[in-house]
């Protein structure tokens, strides 16, 4: 049988509602309740997945770094070269995904599956994320509550839904900014400075309640660092002019965030089905290294 009979003959037996896969097409769509417990634990998908998997290469990270460093600095240098609005937005976007790349690669180091080396991990995380402004430690100790509560709408740090009270409670600003598109996919910045509606505390503030007493010191750290690029782009806009610095960097870092906006979201919302949300008991007690 062809393949396009193939797919005919699938198409009307789902449409009959006969057998596809074993399953009853109308139990198919019964097959998944939110309500219930999955029927495997963490530990399930963990000896599901190939033990070369879990073995960590630092020399295999650290090759993807220098990878990432050499197509950057590849697209500065035709940037620079070209200087042509016909280039512009071909470097942008291209830009702007290698600075997602490098979060990427930070957020394994946040996770500690760059290396088995936390000094190797912590030092890279820091070059690699404060070059887009992104606090290492505290995003890393967010991101594992993150983790750490995952679907809790009390407790995920993620796109959190807000209740009705509390969407009440906005500003006509505040609620413009966060749903009227093009706005939220710029929100990473002003999450990282004041997190989320309803939450307080940010993450370059050492005593801020996201993070405990004995974590401050490395706040401080990741806070230093971001202050320490901030500085190098102020310096960049007098050498090279504001107009020039926004276009090598500002342009590409909105890029960047729109990118990593985009697929956190999608990632804790789902598109045509949408994930579900909890209340009360943490969902998940030992996080996969995930986004």
């Amino acid at each position: 049988m062809s393949p396009s009979m193939k797919e005919t003959s699938l198409e009307t037996m789902e449409k009959k509602g006969e057998d596809v896969n074993g399953i009853m097409k109308k139990e198919q769509d019964k097959l998944f309740d939110p309500s219930e417990a999955p029927p495997f634990r963490i530990n399930d998908i963990r000896a599901a997945i190939p033990k070369h998997c879990w073995v960590k290469n630092p020399w295999r990270s650290m090759s993807y770094v220098f990878r990432d460093a050499i197509v950057i600095s590849a697209l500065l240098a035709a940037a620079l070269y070209f200087r042509s609005w016909f280039f512009w937005p071909v470097y942008w976007v291209a830009q702007g995904t290698m600075f997602w790349a490098l979060f990427v690669l930070g957020h394994d180091c946040g996770h500690g599956s760059f290396s088995d080396n936390p000094i190797l991990n912590n030092v890279m995380g820091h070059i690699l994320h404060s070059t887009i402004l992104v606090p290492y430690h505290g995003w890393r100790i967010s991101h594992r509550t993150h983790h750490q509560n995952h679907g809790n709408v009390e407790k995920d740090e993620s796109w959190v839904p807000m209740s009705e009270d509390l969407y009440n409670g906005l500003s006509s600003r505040t609620k413009f900014l966060r749903f009227k598109i093009p706005f939220p996919l710029f929100a990473y910045p002003v999450y990282l400075w004041h997190r989320s509606p309803g939450k307080t505390g940010s993450h370059f503030n050492p005593y801020s309640n996201l993070f405990a007493p004995q974590e401050r010191k490395h706040i401080m750290t990741s806070t230093t660092c971001w202050i320490a690029m901030v500085v190098f782009l102020v310096y960049l806009s007098f050498v090279i002019g504001p107009s020039m610095t926004f276009k090598l960097y500002g342009v590409p870092y909105l890029i960047f965030v729109a990118w990593l906006d985009v697929v956190t979201y999608l990632h804790h919302h789902g598109y045509e089905q949408k994930l579900p949300w909890y209340r009360g008991k943490v969902v998940i007690t030992t996080p996969l290294h995930c986004i």
